[in-house]
């Protein structure tokens, strides 16, 4: 039987987290998962997964922080206007119904030399849905990916 994913947890640099429940949920693609070994921060050598690029649609409904998600930026301005200020989005956790989450990280690349924004990630708000779209890759940008969203 298939797991079934309730939700994702993005996980900003800073340690913040934003649960995003699947019904919120537009567009999703996280391209070319791989396995990897390595040791994160000095710990001991874990399984990791990270993946060349994802991209995701939030409905103007997700903008809220959940109960369990202790987070004072998104408490004060909602975390559509957190993600859009910052642009640190490290990782994810695919939560399912059972079971335990796959940990997903992000191609990430500092913008400047105080190491908390991703040079990867581009995050844009539409005009016309109000909807959030928010694009971590090398190669493409949330202009690339939903520029039509945006005219």
């Amino acid at each position: 039987m298939a797991r079934q994913m309730k939700a994702l947890k993005l996980l900003f640099r800073n340690g913040e987290t934003w649960t995003i429940d699947r019904r919120y949920i537009g567009d999703l693609w996280i391209k070319q998962i791989s396995t990897s070994f390595g040791r994160i921060k000095g710990s001991d050598f874990v399984e990791i997964h990270p993946c060349e690029a994802f991209k995701i649609e939030i409905f103007q409904e997700g903008d809220h922080v959940s109960t369990h998600d202790i987070n004072l930026g998104g408490l004060e301005s909602g975390m559509f206007a957190r993600a859009l200020k910052y642009e640190d989005i490290e990782r994810m956790e695919i939560l399912y119904e059972t079971g335990h989450p796959d940990v997903i990280y992000f191609p990430y690349k500092d913008k400047s030399t105080d190491g908390l924004d991703n040079a990867y990630q581009s995050t844009k708000i539409s005009e016309k849905t109000k909807n959030l779209y928010i694009v971590i890759d090398p190669k493409n940008t949330v202009d690339d990916i939903y520029g039509k969203h945006f005219e």
